[in-house]
């Protein structure tokens, strides 16, 4: 493996007739890191991955995957990539070990299609047609296909769309695993949830252009936003925006000394991360407007 970020892209843009879906668009992935997407639909999400994945063409910029422009990459670094579409077609009639033994024959040093199997927890399935899997199954079934080739970058689109809750964070488990073993992963996702739990860093992409970027805790100065204060009185719910919520707390308490010290409703909530990339991309968030009601 190669030195240097896996994936630098500069100036990078992209118009279709007088839509501008990538627009002066520039990021950088580390090797190593879970690195998340996020914008609404339109924003140039896929269309900048498909860049990178070589798929598409770009109008103007620069780009670098694994040190390669993707636009004259050769046979020998699509093998160093894994890509795991939002769609894929199937093989509906061959079994789970069939495909992915198949997919194993394409690269020069794969991994064992059994322990590939057994990774994305479908041992059991095995022997098993793919048009009877579940949409879950199928999910899995595509990420061992995507990491069958032992990449050293993994492209996930959208990865866990259609994912019950319990298949969620099983696939959660699954990435932080590729992430302990070194493989970089460039994620895409509308789950505000699923950027906080695995991704290092994350992107919020709108028109075409990078608004932020940063740690899931610091994006958007998240970790610096003043907390919120609830507490009910005089059966009215109250909430106060303050710098030192320890220090409100305090004299809250000292105002319902008299009730024990029992604060009712006490909340004590900083700016979660939808309320940041809401407040990002130009959308109301949950928390609305602030009532001072302290002092």
């Amino acid at each position: 493996m190669s030195g240097g970020p896996a994936v630098v892209v500069r100036g990078l843009h992209k118009h279709y007739g007088e839509t501008r879906a990538v627009d002066g668009l520039d990021l950088q992935v580390e090797r190593g890191e879970v690195f998340a997407v996020l914008g609404p639909n339109g924003a140039g999400k896929t269309t900048t991955v498909e860049i990178l994945e070589g798929y598409r063409h770009r109008d103007s910029g620069e780009v670098s995957v694994l040190g390669t422009d993707p636009a004259r990459a050769d046979r020998h670094w699509r093998t160093r990539i894994g890509i795991v579409l939002q769609n894929t077609g199937d093989q509906a009639e061959l079994t789970v070990a069939e495909v992915v033994q198949h997919f194993a024959g394409y690269y020069p040093s794969p991994r064992d299609p059994d322990e590939v199997i057994d990774a994305v927890g479908l041992t059991e399935k095995a022997r098993t047609r793919i048009r009877q899997l579940s949409g879950g199954q199928r999910r899995r079934l595509d990420v061992a296909l995507g990491i069958v080739g032992r990449p050293e970058l993994l492209f996930l689109d959208e990865p866990t769309t259609g994912f019950d809750p319990e298949a969620r964070r099983a696939f959660w488990k699954l990435i932080r695993g590729l992430r302990k073993d070194g493989t970089t992963i460039l994620l895409t996702t509308h789950y505000l949830d699923e950027a906080e739990n695995l991704a290092d860093r994350v992107a919020v992409i709108r028109d075409g252009r990078v608004l932020a970027l940063d740690t899931p805790a610091n994006l958007g100065g998240r970790a610096a936003s003043q907390a919120v204060v609830h507490w009910i009185e005089d059966g009215a719910h109250r909430e106060t925006a303050t710098d030192s919520p320890t220090k409100v707390v305090s004299e809250l308490a000292t105002r319902f000394a008299d009730s024990a010290g029992e604060i009712p409703g006490l909340e004590v909530l900083r700016p979660s991360l939808e309320d940041v990339y809401l407040s990002l991309i130009g959308e109301p968030s949950r928390t609305g407007a602030i009532e001072e009601d302290l002092g």
